[in-house]
């Protein structure tokens, strides 16, 4: 599997956000997207996933399920952790993987597992600390598997022991053959990435 990007463009509110921009990604690689603040880091996220219109060039997932588009390969995290607090945490994660076309076999049990949040499953999502949040949003990689991973600042309100398990599983992913692409200001945990910086210097 790979992930192409050729001559990539994007403008909003009449302002070019990035131009010319290309690379590719094989399976059991990792990209680290840096630049400063505002240079265009989540807008290439969201761009690749479909959520922000792309105004010049091509993106392609060779080798994944030719019938399904690279968002519905896709995990994408943003900055928003997108849970509903009135759900419990293991009632957020079965919304989600429902909601992403899981194959109803997932083991949320062992997803919360993975971001150490199985004895919170029956909490109120409302009482999590944004820490917390964060890893509830992290199950959904585990939850509900999907080739490609685009993570905006997906360390965020993790705590040293939450960044590790992070790092732990986006390299349990790789090993697996996952593509990874993560916009961040510094080390998330991903040493063997190669990394591209957008914007100006």
């Amino acid at each position: 599997m790979r992930l192409r990007a050729e001559n990539l463009a994007c403008h909003r509110g009449g302002r070019e956000i990035f131009a010319g921009l290309g690379f590719s990604l094989a399976a059991g690689e990792a990209l680290l997207i840096t630049g400063r603040n505002g240079a265009g880091k989540s807008s290439l996220l969201r761009t690749i996933v479909g959520l922000v219109r792309l105004t010049n060039g091509d993106i392609t997932l060779e080798g994944g399920r030719p019938e399904a588009s690279i968002a519905e390969q896709a995990h994408y995290l943003g900055h928003q952790d997108a849970i509903k607090p009135s759900l419990s945490v293991g009632e957020n994660l079965v919304f989600w993987a429902d909601y992403l076309g899981g194959s109803g076999d997932e083991d949320v049990t062992a997803a919360l597992e993975a971001v150490d949040l199985a004895s919170l499953a029956n909490l109120p999502a409302a009482y999590l600390s944004a820490g917390q949040r964060r890893r509830l949003s992290i199950a959904r990689l585990v939850a509900v598997k999907r080739p490609l991973w685009l993570l905006d600042e997906p360390t965020t309100a993790l705590d040293s022991g939450a960044q590790q398990r992070l790092a732990t599983l986006m390299q349990t992913h790789l090993r697996g053959g996952g593509l990874i692409l993560a916009a961040a200001h510094g080390p998330i945990g991903l040493e063997n990435a190669r990394e591209m910086r957008i914007g100006p210097a």
